[in-house]
Order: C-alpha cells, then structure tokens, then sequence
C-alpha cells in the first residue's frame, strides 16, 4: 500500500511588505457575481423570490448574489439588512465583476454601531477598489504600505485608540487592525483591546 506523498509547502519570507488597514466591527458580507447560462424560468422565479437580480447579456446572464459569512442570504432570511442592500444597488454592484467580494457590512444597528445614521458595505481588498470601488460601496482605510515592521502595528493600534476610528471619524472606540502580509497571502488581526486574549474569553 502506498502512501500519498505530501510535499512541504514553501515558507514565504517575513520581512516582505505589508497593508494595514482598520478592522471594523460589523457582520463580514460579500456579494457574488455569479455567470448563469440559459437560466430557466423555475431558476428566474427562484432567485427573485429571493431577492437576487439576473442581468441578462448577449451571451449569458449574470446573477448578483448576497452573503454572509456562512451562507448566500435573501430578503426572507436576511443578515442586518444586507441583501435587501444588495437587491437595491444591484445593477451597480454588477461593476464588482465576476466572483466574490468580501467586506464588512456595518454602521446603524450592527454591533458598535459607530454613530451612523445608515449602514455601509466596505470593501476588504484595498489593492483593488481603493481608486474605484462602485459608488454604494466604500473602502476599508488603509493605515499603512510598506515594510513589515511590528512597531508600526502597535504605533497604528494606539493611535486608532488615542485618535480614533478612520471609517468613522470622530468615533472613539475603534476595534482594531487587519494587517495583510503579501508574500503569505495571509491576514492578521489585531485589537485594540484584550488582543492577548481568546475572543470567547472578551468581555469588552
């Protein structure tokens, strides 16, 4: 009997570049753009039953699609208002192109609220929309570009908790950052408070 091989994978090197940018404490969305061919009239009952637009071009049709981030969500069973959002600006958002879009859904009602009169759907990938993100959308700040250094992302969290939050100017308590270290492709969080703790352990 053989043993399926497995190789080591390659361990991308720490001292590449980073973006930060500023956590905030909403429900994580996106909406997916999905290509649909030749979609019947049973599918086109079924996706505006709940809420989801098809767009029908010359060679296919596109649906514009919510979620959250366990499941595709409809205006029956919505998350904070997001895919009744969705429905509203969805010929708009058909600009996003074809895949997923994650971002945060936050502002009026959802967790810290952050003093908003409404809600916002930002964007998470800032190398992408920060110059033309569609004009529902918004963009998560970016704090910072360059060099990993770790003491840059401790003097960007204290100011974010002496200053305030950049999504929400004015709003004093900001949840933290995101840093996204390029050559591992990965994204880590931290918080400005209780960051050393497990988060079924946070009180705060």
């Amino acid at each position: 009997m053989m043993i399926e091989f497995t190789k080591f994978p390659k361990i991308p090197r720490l001292n590449r570049d980073m973006i930060i940018t500023e956590k905030i404490d909403g429900t994580n969305a996106s909406v997916t753009n999905m290509v649909l061919s030749n979609p019947s009239d049973n599918m086109r009952a079924d996706f505006a039953e709940k809420g989801w637009g098809i767009f029908d071009f010359e060679y296919n049709s596109i649906a514009v699609v919510p979620a959250s981030r366990n499941r595709y969500i409809t205006l029956k069973k919505d998350n904070y208002g997001f895919a009744k959002w969705v429905h509203e600006h969805a010929e708009e958002l058909l600009s996003l192109g074809i895949g997923q879009n994650f971002g945060e859904w936050w502002g009026k009602g959802i967790q810290r609220g952050y003093d908003q009169m409404k809600k916002h759907f930002s964007l998470f990938n800032v190398t992408r929309w920060e110059e033309e993100a569609p004009l529902c959308c918004d963009v998560v700040p970016v704090l910072y570009e360059g060099p990993f250094e770790t003491y840059v992302i401790e003097q960007l969290v204290d100011n974010l908790w002496e200053y305030g939050s950049k999504a929400a100017p004015g709003f004093m308590d900001p949840e933290g950052v995101v840093v996204f270290h390029k050559a591992a492709n990965r994204m880590f969080k931290v918080t400005c408070k209780n960051d050393e703790m497990p988060k079924g352990q946070m009180t705060g």
